[in-house]
C-alpha cells in the first residue's frame, strides 16, 4: 500500500481522472457505509436493509454499483498506464500483486479483532472485488475488444444461469421441480460454499460472497468495462450520457423480464440481478456524467461525494476498523454487554424513536468516517494499493 500526493487543486486532480465515476464512486462508497451501519439495527427503515432472500432494495445495488464502476476505473488506468509505455506483463504483475494485498486486507478485516483462526470468514466484499478485478484486468489485457467483453459477459449470465436452473442437484433433484428454484440451502452457490468448507459461511449454511457466485459478479464488472471504453469514444458527453442511460434502461428492462424465470437475488447474485443492477447503475452514471458536463468538480453537491471517491479503499476500510473497534470496546462499570457503539446508540440516537435512531445513527457513522478521508484529501494524499 502506497501514498500518492497529487497536484494541489481539485482542477487538476480532476484533470487526470473521470469527475463522475469518482463523484458516483464517492456516493456508493458513503452509501455502503451507511447501509452497513443501519442494517445492524432491528428497526431500520426497509430501503437500508438488503432483501430477505428474492428481490431488490436499494441498498442491494450499493455493492454491484461499486464493482461497476471498478470496471469502469479500470479502462481508464490501464490506458494511462499503456500510454506511458508499461507492458502487459508489467501491468499484469502489478494488478496480480494489488487484487492479493486488497483480498489479504478483506480477511485481516474478518478477523478482527481477536483473531480466532477457527471461526475466519475468508469470502468478503474486498475479496470478491479482488478476483473481480483480477479476472477483469487479465481478460482487459488479452482482448480490449468490446465485442470479446460483451462475448464473455453473456456467457458467464448464461452459463450462470443453467447451472442454477437447470444442473441436477446431488441426489438428481432439478430445481424448479423437485426443489424450489432457488432454494436458500439446497442450490449449487450454497452446496458449493458448503463443500470447500473455506472458514466460516456469513450465512452459516451459504456465504452472500461465495466463490462460485463470483463469475456473474465478473460480469457485472465486465458491463463497467464496456460503459468505460464507451466513455472514451470521441462524441460528446450529452451524446455519451444519453448512451448510458439508454442502455441503462435497457438493463434494467432485460433484468425486470429475465426475473420472470430467473429471479433477483443479491445474495446469489442472478444474472437478472447482474443486469437489474449494471442498468441502474448505468443510468447514475449517465446522470452523474451530464450533471457534470458544465459544472466545477469541487461544487457544493459533488465535493463530500468527491472526497469518498478519490480515496474509496482508505475509506472503506477505515469505516469497518472502526466499526469494529466501537463494537469490541466495552464500557467500564457497566453490563458486560454494554458496548461503544451499543452506548452511543442508546444514549444519542434511541430516542428519536424506531427507524429514525437507525438513520441518524448511520447519518453520524458516515461523518465521522468522512472527516478523516476529508483531511487526507485536503492534504491531498491519496492511499493507494
Amino acid at each position: 500500500m502506497t501514498t500518492t500526493t497529487l497536484p494541489a487543486t481539485t482542477a487538476e486532480l480532476t484533470s487526470k481522472r473521470i469527475p463522475s465515476v469518482d463523484v458516483l464512486r464517492g456516493f456508493t462508497l458513503a452509501a455502503m457505509i451507511l447501509v452497513n451501519a443501519a442494517g445492524e439495527w432491528p428497526h431500520a427503515y426497509w430501503p437500508l436493509k438488503h432483501a430477505q432472500w428474492n428481490g431488490c432494495t436499494p441498498t442491494d445495488l450499493v455493492f454491484p454499483t461499486f464493482l461497476f464502476l471498478t470496471g469502469t476505473s479500470l479502462v481508464f488506468s490501464f490506458r494511462s498506464r499503456l500510454a506511458r509505455g508499461v507492458g502487459k506483463r508489467e501491468l499484469f504483475l502489478h494488478t496480480l500483486k494489488r487484487s492479493v494485498i486488497l483480498f489479504f486486507i478483506g480477511v485481516l478485516l474478518n478477523a478482527l479483532p481477536f483473531f480466532h483462526l477457527g471461526t475466519l470468514r475468508i469470502y468478503g466484499v474486498l475479496q470478491r472485488i479482488a478476483l473481480c478485478y483480477l479476472c477483469v484486468s487479465i481478460l482487459y489485457l488479452w482482448n480490449r475488444k468490446p465485442a470479446f467483453l460483451l462475448s464473455v459477459t453473456v456467457l458467464l449470465l448464461l452459463g450462470y444461469w443453467i447451472l442454477m436452473r437447470w444442473v441436477p442437484l446431488p441426489g438428481g433433484l432439478i430445481p424448479g421441480r423437485d426443489v424450489p428454484l432457488l432454494d436458500p440451502v439446497r442450490n449449487w452457490v450454497a452446496i458449493c460454499d458448503r463443500w470447500l468448507h473455506l472458514g466460516r459461511l456469513y450465512e452459516v449454511t451459504r456465504d452472500p460472497e461465495g466463490l462460485l457466485s463470483t463469475p456473474p459478479a465478473i460480469a457485472t464488472t465486465l458491463l463497467g468495462v464496456l460503459t468505460g471504453i464507451w466513455l472514451q469514444s470521441q462524441r460528446t458527453i450529452k451524446e455519451k450520457s444519453a448512451g448510458m442511460l439508454i442502455a441503462g434502461a435497457a438493463l434494467v428492462g432485460s433484468g425486470l423480464l429475465w426475473s420472470v424465470w430467473f429471479p433477483l437475488n443479491k445474495k446469489l447474485w442472478t444474472s437478472s440481478y447482474v443486469l437489474f443492477a449494471a442498468g441502474c447503475a448505468l443510468v447514475a452514471l449517465g446522470l452523474f456524467t451530464y450533471l457534470m458536463k458544465d459544472d466545477r468538480k469541487d461544487s457544493w453537491w459533488s465535493y463530500p461525494w468527491l472526497v469518498f471517491g478519490t480515496n474509496a479503499i482508505a475509506a472503506y476500510v477505515l469505516s469497518e476498523v472502526i466499526a469494529i473497534a466501537i463494537s469490541a470496546i466495552h464500557i467500564p462499570g457497566g453490563d458486560d454487554k454494554l458496548t461503544l457503539k451499543k452506548y452511543l446508540f442508546t444514549h444519542l440516537f434511541a430516542p428519536f424513536g424506531p427507524g429514525m435512531d437507525s438513520l441518524l445513527f448511520s447519518l453520524f457513522f458516515v461523518l465521522v468516517c468522512f472527516v478523516p478521508i476529508w483531511v487526507l484529501f485536503r492534504r491531498r494524499i491519496f492511499i493507494k494499493i
